[in-house]
């Protein structure tokens, strides 16, 4: 049985929706963060020498990192749906987002929250030239979701998914005026209309507000 091991509010809801949507069977360890500090309790930095979510076990295997994971689990265990295969016209398209969302998004939001708890002064040339990474990357986002349903293209797939969590529950840690990016609001009612994504965010994170506005 694959074994997910899911921290609250954390990047590991992508696994547990990937495994909504595959429809597979998975065992769901949920471990809540620290009250005081918010981050990761010793236990769950434990399971994996990097000290962070999401964890995996499938087998003998410990695998980290949500990209890898999310590519592992559909070779493994998903027949290789959610992804576009070489021949497909998308192809591209669905690699180029599906490495965006931490290769680009994540990241630049990530150092945005840290410099903002630096207390730079508004004018800092390095906390104003991340706010326009961050800026573009969303910009990037909204200009491709107005011309297509989802990232890849006409379906939706495994770049949806590690998207997702960049643009909703993130944003508890970053915030974001989303409402500048119409196209992403509509892209967000879309992906959280889905009957996987709310049953992964109840069996993961229940009660939380979904930041899809």
């Amino acid at each position: 049985m694959l074994t997910v091991h899911h921290l609250g509010k954390s990047q590991s809801e992508r696994i547990v929706w990937l495994c909504e949507e595959l429809g597979i069977p998975y065992e769901l360890k949920h471990t809540a963060r620290d009250g005081v500090t918010m981050l990761a309790p010793a236990d769950y930095k434990a399971l994996h020498p990097i000290g962070s979510a999401p964890v995996i076990i499938d087998g003998d295997l410990v695998l980290a990192e949500s990209g890898a994971i999310v590519e592992y689990i559909i070779a493994k265990h998903g027949n290789g749906r959610l992804a576009l295969p070489a021949s497909h016209p998308d192809f591209a398209s669905y690699l180029y987002w599906l490495h965006f969302a931490n290769g680009t998004l994540q990241a630049n939001m990530g150092r945005l929250m840290i410099l903002n708890r630096l207390k730079l002064a508004d004018d800092n040339p390095i906390l104003m030239g991340t706010k326009a990474r961050v800026d573009r990357a969303f910009d990037l986002i909204n200009a491709r979701t107005g011309e297509a349903d989802y990232l890849a293209g006409k379906e939706f797939t495994a770049a949806d998914i590690m998207m997702g969590f960049s643009l909703t529950t993130m944003r508890y840690f970053q915030p974001y005026d989303i409402a500048r990016c119409p196209n992403v609001v509509k892209y967000l009612a879309r992906i959280g209309a889905r009957p996987a994504y709310r049953r992964a965010m109840e069996k993961g994170d229940p009660g939380m507000a979904l930041l899809l506005t």
